[in-house]
């Protein structure tokens, strides 16, 4: 049994594919409608399952093609985000057979593919699978500097296996230790989900995160980007959270917030407490914006806004957060900043042993915010389109 699959992000084809065949049917996947037809005269698939937001030529074109014009009975299934009711209804017209709903379980997709067109003999039973198809694809990096101690690589491999939609680019920043031999043995065998990005020197973390928004950025297939620290004091399910807000809203950053409050499990050491005070009094009157923490190391962009935060360089290695609303405010204006703006208290926030940044660290800031204001005192933002380009490093 053959089954064509199409959708224009590979990170949901994937697990799909490799689900499928597990089950036993043949399976070609395609992210380009023009491809997919073409596959689809040659391959003459028992089942055809399509996204709905193809560019160029959408999946009711796909659709249409082959109740119309090839005038064929193949059984079609949308797989799609896409929830409106006219949109399902226009599908359902057009003759599909049925419309699943994203998210969901490849469970739940394997099953209905059984209904419609059965299921190959196996001699050996197929466990179930947890994967859940997103309905969105994400590109998340993740600064590395002499991680080997710290980085929880099986909390990380552990939800990608789990959700589809999310790819990691561990940026190496020129870490003494072990960790670019860790990042390698973590990207074995998932090199369609984490790339590793090694800068020979290290940089600091303001360059590695800006080198390797750069890098996913060219990347077509992923809806938004964001960076996330290694230790995951805050944690892959809080980043999620910052995902679906920013995937069901007109905002353009959704930043995460360490706010203590009821229900929350925040902790900071006491010396930093204070610290962070006076830093984030400081930078609200910087940014004239009430700010209740621009320093949470959680941040979800659209792509639309890539180029205007990270395109040039920062004048800082630590404080960079502070540049990126201070560019994206002079590139919008303050009044439609503060709207596409948004500030997302998190559930759980644990500082790790072992950060990078000291306490003497944490008070040179206050003299770096002085820099931050001083460059950044009457500039207008002009950002021309651009193809991203990694200036430094090398790419696994």
């Amino acid at each position: 049994m053959k089954i064509l699959a199409i959708d224009d992000q590979q990170l949901v084809l994937f697990p799909l594919q490799k689900r499928l065949e597990e089950l036993g049917y043949e399976v070609i996947i395609e992210t380009d409608s023009f491809k997919a037809i073409g596959h689809y005269n040659s391959f003459n698939p028992d089942l055809v399952i399509v996204d709905i937001n193809m560019p160029v030529v959408s999946g009711l074109d796909v659709v249409k093609y082959i109740r119309n014009t090839k005038k064929s009975q193949t059984p079609i299934m949308i797989l799609s985000s896409d929830t409106k009711d006219e949109t399902i209804t226009e599908g359902f017209e057009l003759g599909i057979n049925d419309y699943m709903k994203k998210p969901l379980s490849l469970n739940e997709i394997s099953a209905r593919v059984k209904r419609l067109i059965g299921a190959p003999e196996l001699e050996n039973t197929i466990s179930n699978s947890d994967v859940i198809i997103q309905e969105r694809c994400v590109g998340v990096v993740i600064p590395c500097y002499n991680e080997e101690e710290r980085l929880l690589s099986k909390e990380f491999t552990d939800y990608i296996n789990k959700n589809s939609g999310y790819h990691l680019c561990f940026v190496n920043d020129g870490s003494k230790d072990q960790t670019l031999k860790i990042l390698k043995e973590l990207q074995k065998g998932r090199e369609d989900f984490i790339t590793v990005y090694h800068c020979k020197e290290n940089g600091g973390k303001a360059e590695a995160v800006r080198l390797g928004m750069l890098h996913m950025a060219a990347k077509e297939d992923l809806d938004y980007l964001g960076f996330l620290d290694a230790d995951l004091s805050t944690d892959l399910a809080d980043f999620d959270d910052l995902v679906k807000t920013i995937a069901h809203s007109e905002f353009k950053i959704v930043s995460g917030s360490r706010i203590s409050r009821m229900g929350a499990n925040i902790t900071k050491e006491s010396a930093r407490m204070i610290i962070s005070l006076t830093i984030n009094f400081i930078i609200r009157k910087i940014l004239s914006m009430d700010f209740k923490d621009t320093q949470c190391g959680a941040k979800i962009f659209h792509k639309d806004v890539i180029n205007i935060a990270f395109k040039k360089k920062f004048v800082t290695k630590w404080i960079f957060d502070v540049e990126i609303f201070k560019r994206v405010t002079q590139y919008y204006g303050l009044k439609k900043t503060k709207k596409i703006l948004c500030e997302q208290p998190l559930k759980r926030w644990i500082h790790a042993d072992g950060s990078k940044l000291s306490i003497k660290d944490s008070l040179k800031i206050v003299c770096k915010l002085a820099q931050i204001a001083w460059v950044y005192r009457s500039k207008k933002v002009s950002v021309k389109s651009f193809t991203p380009r990694v200036e430094v490093g090398k790419v696994f």
